[in-house]
């Protein structure tokens, strides 16, 4: 069985960068990458859907994120 796993000749680099960082800068870093994924996401969305008003494109963005969220609870 083979994988297909796409390259990633810096991987290396960037794990050794992530390990020389602080607890704090590390969490600093997941929030940036977390607002960061926010921004492209809506940024996609807006994309798809440039003609919704900001009202219905605010209610398809609560909608979308709400499928994103785990539900076991």
């Amino acid at each position: 069985m083979t994988r297909d796993i796409k390259p990633r000749p810096n991987h290396r680099e960037y794990i050794r960068i992530l390990r020389r960082l602080t607890p704090q800068q590390r969490l600093t870093k997941a929030f940036e990458l977390s607002e960061f994924t926010k921004q492209l996401f809506i940024h996609g969305l807006r994309k798809r859907f440039p003609n919704l008003s900001e009202e219905e494109f605010r209610k398809l963005l609560l909608e979308r994120l709400d499928k994103c969220h785990n539900r076991n609870y």
